[in-house]
């Protein structure tokens, strides 16, 4: 028997990670159920509301994180179900409709766990400016605050301002201005991987060695942002995909006549990508530091021991020395590491091929970049690739 075809508007901005993430979830309950649903999403993968009350359709999934979308919403006919951030206060969520939320507590208290383990003492977060729309950050935002006063410390949060081409320079300068005023080493937690990247530019622009001094980490797990940083940049992975699995399961159990107005549910953090923006040491030597931070940038470069002596501005046996006695490696071992990471990162995301992850991460040729992996890992690239990927798809 046939199931009779529903047709089901999606309201997301696909320009957002969260939202394209939440969409392939939804796609993901479809193709392993039987429900019959034609989709209606905006040739741009925008948002766009005017009209959308007098939809003719039979229901909707919606980011409810724009107190505009559920104003418009308000007056729909047809089942909805919304997706967005938790909050605190159970009056904050929209009255009537099943609710799908990210757990905001949980993905700062696990990005804070995480810098505390790799043994920071000090935190801060870079959030968005007050707004409506930006409900979540705030949300975010007293997550860390009580997290901090549970420890019985002060929570140090800049919000900055809205970047644009016309505010980019005055935004830098004060992301610059307030890393430098903070105590280091610091570890600092921003609401998005997209803050997390601009503020990893200002700590480069400023001389600020990360992860030594600042270190970072974002939520999002933003593949684009990834290609976009110069230090590889560790992020909390957001259960986007469950949540959108989750929205599709209760809209489906909707159109079959179960009520759901008063539905909640939390969905919690996948876990959280490593990279070297967080992996925090504590070292000594400003020699050292200063080497590091110089490979966390060119590393992928094709850059040698006998330049990074150069950029250091000490002997290349003399930086040896103190890498030895620092770190108990070679200045090799560090370059050699990073462009390791480096290629983890640019297989698990499995959009490029495996010679030109090689390529992109300073290997001379996808065969030495073989020898590597075999070596260190003992498996092959390509090996390293579809596990990740098939790990990644069972979890998503």
């Amino acid at each position: 028997m046939t199931s009779k075809v529903r047709r089901i508007a999606l309201l997301f901005n696909a320009n957002k990670s969260f939202d394209r993430e939440v969409t392939a979830g939804i796609a993901g309950y479809l193709g392993g159920t039987r429900a019959a649903w034609d989709l209606f999403l905006e040739e741009d993968f925008r948002l766009r509301l005017a009209g959308i009350e007098r939809w003719q359709g039979d229901g909707i999934i919606a980011d409810f994180d724009d107190p505009a979308v559920a104003e418009a919403l308000s007056r729909c006919s047809v089942p909805v179900v919304a997706v967005g951030g938790s909050y605190a206060n159970e009056a904050d969520y929209p009255a009537g409709i099943p609710y799908v939320a990210t757990d905001n507590f949980k993905l700062i208290k696990l990005a804070r766990d995480h810098l505390i383990d790799v043994g920071l003492p000090r935190f801060a977060m870079f959030s968005l400016p007050k707004a409506q729309e930006n409900r979540w950050a705030q949300e975010r935002e007293n997550a860390f605050l009580s997290l901090m006063r549970e420890d019985g410390m002060e929570g140090e949060i800049f919000r900055g301002c809205e970047t644009s081409a016309s505010s980019w320079e005055e935004s830098v300068r004060g992301q610059i201005d307030w890393l430098r005023s903070l105590p280091k080493p610091v570890g600092i937690i921003a609401v998005t991987d997209a803050r997390a990247r601009q503020l990893l530019q200002a700590c480069i622009l400023a001389g600020i060695e990360v992860p030594e001094q600042v270190a970072l980490i974002g939520i999002d797990n933003d593949p684009m942002v990834r290609m976009l940083t110069r230090i590889p940049l560790s992020s909390v992975i957001q259960g986007a995909r469950e949540m959108g699995r989750t929205a599709a399961h209760l809209l489906d159990q909707m159109l079959h006549g179960v009520r759901q107005a008063d539905t909640r549910i939390q969905v919690p953090p996948a876990g959280i990508n490593v990279f070297a923006s967080s992996e925090h040491q504590a070292i000594r030597h400003p020699q050292v530091m200063r080497a590091c931070h110089f490979i966390r940038q060119y590393g992928c470069q094709g850059i040698k021991t006998q330049q990074v002596a150069e950029h250091v501005g000490v002997s290349r046996s003399s930086l040896e020395a103190y890498f030895r006695e620092e770190l108990g490696c070679s200045v090799h071992d560090m370059i050699l590491r990073f462009k390791l990471d480096a290629a983890k990162a640019g297989l698990e995301g499995g959009e490029r091929s495996i010679a030109d992850v090689a390529l992109g991460c300073g290997f001379t040729s996808s065969q030495y970049m073989h020898l590597v992996f075999k070596r260190e890992l003992g498996c092959t690239p390509r090996a390293y690739r579809d596990r990740a990927l098939g790990a990644g798809a069972r979890a998503g």
